[in-house]
């Protein structure tokens, strides 16, 4: 029910039909799974849409543009991606897709071995396409690494107080979380420089390279790169079609 949200859908697949102690929706995703939880995909897919907080996290990720680009010229060369999800639910292995009715069924899975069991299924997804294919991303939702280094470093200070010598798995430990510590302080940083607004800077150095005379030449240099790249990526996709007839 929402263009280019497939993503976004994927995780709230993953959220709202998991069942793990570590994971806290909040008061919003309660809310919304408590709402629409009897509804048919449509209707969810709607509510997903119309939920204000939902769209405006969705939202403050969005690429900025400098233009409105006409939707209506279609580009039959444009990568598309989407996102779908897998999910171990009552003893079922679900595939979870924003494009479909509803939740595909894959057959029987144990809590503890179904990630045995959509292996070869994801394979199998990757192998209709070219071998020189790299547009995938393999994604997984796990427990906060910095919560369950905490949890075990409560457990190795409660055990040297009662008296056991686990000095050095409590420094081995406290390394771990601080290294974990500094990667979360990094992800902030990346998400702050995601979301931030380029566009202005972009436009102040065009205009510097306008008044410098740089900006024809590297305009036509990135040009010809473009055709070159496009050329190279045409000839490897008709190379393909002849080794798939073949």
């Amino acid at each position: 029910m929402i263009n280019n949200a497939c993503a976004t859908q994927a995780i709230l697949s993953i959220l709202l039909n998991m069942n793990h102690p570590d994971a806290q929706l909040g008061e919003t995703l309660s809310s919304f799974k408590d709402f629409s939880k009897q509804f048919d995909p449509a209707l969810k897919g709607l509510s997903i849409s119309n939920s204000d907080p939902i769209k405006t996290v969705h939202n403050s990720f969005a690429r900025q543009q400098m233009f409105e680009f006409d939707n209506s010229m279609k580009d039959d060369d444009k990568d598309s991606f989407h996102f779908v999800a897998y999910l171990p639910i009552n003893g079922r292995l679900y595939e979870l897709d924003g494009l479909k009715e509803g939740p595909v069924d894959l057959g029987a899975c144990t809590h503890d071995q179904w990630l045995k069991s959509v292996q070869p299924i994801i394979q199998r997804r990757m192998q209709k396409y070219s071998t020189e294919e790299v547009h995938f991303n393999l994604m997984a939702l796990v427990s906060d690494r910095k919560l369950a280094f905490e949890k075990q470093l409560a457990d190795l200070t409660a055990q040297k107080a009662a008296g056991a010598q686990v000095d050095l798995l409590l420094q081995e430990t406290r390394m771990k979380l601080s290294a974990e510590e500094e990667k979360q302080r990094g992800y902030k940083v990346e998400n702050v420089r995601r979301r931030h607004n380029y566009l202005p800077f972009v436009v102040e150095l065009l205009k510097i390279l306008a008044k410098k005379g740089d900006l024809v030449g590297l305009t036509d240099k990135a040009k010809t790169l473009t055709k070159q790249r496009a050329t190279a990526d045409k000839a490897r996709k008709e190379k393909d079609k002849v080794m798939d007839v073949e």
